[in-house]
């Protein structure tokens, strides 16, 4: 996580990247990619791509990005990424970050 977050630039910044080796997190918020697909191939306790914000230690709003044909959302990511994350924020009336 540490030389990812060195890649992204996020020192000094309010994005804190938290690692989940065990896969804890993801199983209790429902994020554990279930599909076939992945595991046929040995990619085993992978996590759908997704996206939370959190104020306060609640949960605001969460996104997934995922399709029937595209378990991971790697074809379709938007709906997780800062641009979708920032709208949704303003349009729930809680802009705080």
């Amino acid at each position: 996580m540490t030389a990812w977050a060195e890649d992204q630039g996020i020192e000094d910044s309010i994005v804190t990247f938290v690692g989940d080796p065990a896969g804890e997190f993801t199983k209790a918020c429902g994020m554990s990619m279930t599909h076939p697909g992945p595991p046929s191939v040995g990619i085993i306790g992978r996590c759908k791509r997704w996206a939370m914000h959190v104020v306060d230690n609640v949960v605001q709003y969460v996104a997934v990005s995922e399709g029937p044909d595209d378990p991971a959302g790697d074809d379709n990511p938007e709906s997780t990424l800062c641009p979708a994350l920032l709208k949704a924020i303003a349009a729930g009336g809680n802009d705080e970050l």
